[in-house]
């Protein structure tokens, strides 16, 4: 269990010398989207280009456009295998 946390603990050090507070959330959403992709077999880089590639297209369309950004909807060349 305590080896499961040890990233966050990291984590959480390397925030402390963001230079402002804005900063220090963005590090903090795009280290948690990373996490996230670790957590549900999905390799992080090639999650991160399908979410910032797909976001944009599915705002525009209204509704639940954030849900269909989940993890389990990610596309099968995102999972590590």
């Amino acid at each position: 269990a305590e080896r499961s946390i040890k990233p966050f603990v990291i984590g959480r050090k390397n925030f402390l010398f963001a230079n402002s507070p804005l900063g220090a959330q963005a590090s903090a959403v795009i280290y948690s989207l990373i996490e996230t992709a670790k957590a549900n077999g999905l390799d992080p880089y090639r999650y991160l280009l399908w979410l910032l590639k797909t976001a944009p297209r599915l705002e525009k369309g209204g509704g639940n456009w954030a849900g269909q950004l989940t993890p389990n909807n990610a596309p099968a060349d995102c999972r590590t295998m």
